[in-house]
């Protein structure tokens, strides 16, 4: 039997983007591996963390610019480099032959090359540059490494033949992410979120006690207690998850059109960085947020009763909280005797989420 999962296809349309405007691109180590650099926080102050670059990474942003080179079109207007993926605004000055995403496959491409030859060579492709900084030889063996990575990589197919070549691991085995920005004022908003990445995984280091229950948490006039990872409230964006009942009513009697697209649409966004926000109360919600936890997407979940002491996410909320992936809302108090979620509480929480979006630092297209 087909599941509703394989049925749906959740997948990103087949869109070509060839006009000029601001694209945000993210290439990730898919084993999440921390190859392209090292994390550090100076005095356990997580506005001080910077990630200081692998070789790996070096020679991946290296790879990014000479972009500019290939494409008169194209200018890298800002990158930040994290241990384990790449972000990377893209400005097209001007309509190009091609779609953004050709000229992202190739970038990929180039990466995997670069992935290929670091697996090739045995040692110290992947060491720190500042470790070995503090001396001339250390610099220049350094220098050297990144020398052969970048020399290497046209060389090793014809060396070792294409079975062997083929198989050393690329490392960014899945294409890049791309978004288009579509408006100049989305620019400020993600360049700071962008920037605030470092930052963002170095709180997460430090306070790993997702689990404690923070009070007092004042978002649109609304006072909530919460569990899990405050910094999913600065996000760079945010959607609510709400099937409305006119959609499950067309689906009942026969046309279900509307309502699969809506549930894809929210997976398709989570897949691209939104932060989905819900109560997650009906079937179909629910079934939205099974996908998200699956696929290790973050969201913000609105309960609908409060915290008791010890309190402890059930089911596969536990695992992604504590991985940092959610964030527990509720505006109420504790309630021991609470037992069901009524009609009135249902309009409250879906619209604590509505509230929540609208504050979203960049608005949807």
């Amino acid at each position: 039997m087909t599941s509703e999962h394989e049925t749906w296809q959740w997948q990103d349309p087949d869109t070509a983007w060839k006009g000029a405007g601001l694209y945000h691109i993210t290439l990730t180590i898919p084993s999440r591996e921390p190859l392209l650099g090292t994390l550090v926080i100076p005095d356990a102050d997580a506005t001080q963390a910077k990630v200081e670059r692998t070789v790996l990474g070096e020679a991946l942003v290296e790879c990014l610019l000479s972009m500019q080179r290939y494409h008169e079109h194209i200018q890298v207007l800002h990158f930040c480099l994290m241990p384990d993926h790449l972000h990377v605004v893209i400005y097209v000055t001007h309509k190009m032959p091609v779609g953004i995403g050709s000229v992202v496959r190739g970038f990929w491409q180039a990466a995997k090359k670069i992935g290929r030859a670091s697996s090739f060579i045995p040692n110290g492709i992947r060491g720190n540059y500042q470790e070995a900084k503090g001396s001339i030889q250390g610099e220049k063996n350094y220098q050297e490494l990144l020398r052969s990575l970048q020399t290497l990589t046209p060389q090793l197919r014809g060396q070792l033949g294409d079975a062997a070549y083929y198989a050393l691991p690329p490392i960014f085995t899945e294409m890049p992410f791309v978004r288009p920005m579509g408006q100049r004022r989305q620019l400020p908003a993600t360049l700071r979120y962008i920037d605030m990445n470092p930052q963002r995984l170095a709180t997460k280091r430090l306070m790993p006690g997702f689990f404690r229950v923070q009070e007092g948490i004042e978002i649109a006039g609304r006072v909530y207690s919460g569990v899990g990872n405050i910094a999913l409230l600065q996000a760079e964006h945010y959607a609510p998850v709400h099937v409305r009942r006119m959609m499950v009513e067309a689906a009942e009697h026969g046309e279900p059109q509307e309502m699969r697209d809506y549930m894809n649409g929210c997976v398709l966004a989570a897949r691209q960085g939104t932060v989905m926000i819900s109560p997650f109360i009906s079937p179909q919600e629910k079934q939205v947020m099974e996908v998200l936890l699956k696929e290790e997407h973050p969201f913000i979940y609105i309960a609908e009763n409060g915290f008791r002491d010890y309190y402890k996410p059930q089911d596969g909320l536990f695992d992604a909280v504590a991985a940092g992936r959610v964030m527990i809302l509720s505006p109420w108090e504790y309630d021991a005797d609470k037992r069901h979620v009524t009609r009135a509480d249902c309009v409250a929480m879906n619209q604590m989420a509505e509230e929540i979006c609208s504050l979203s630092s960049i608005e949807p297209d």
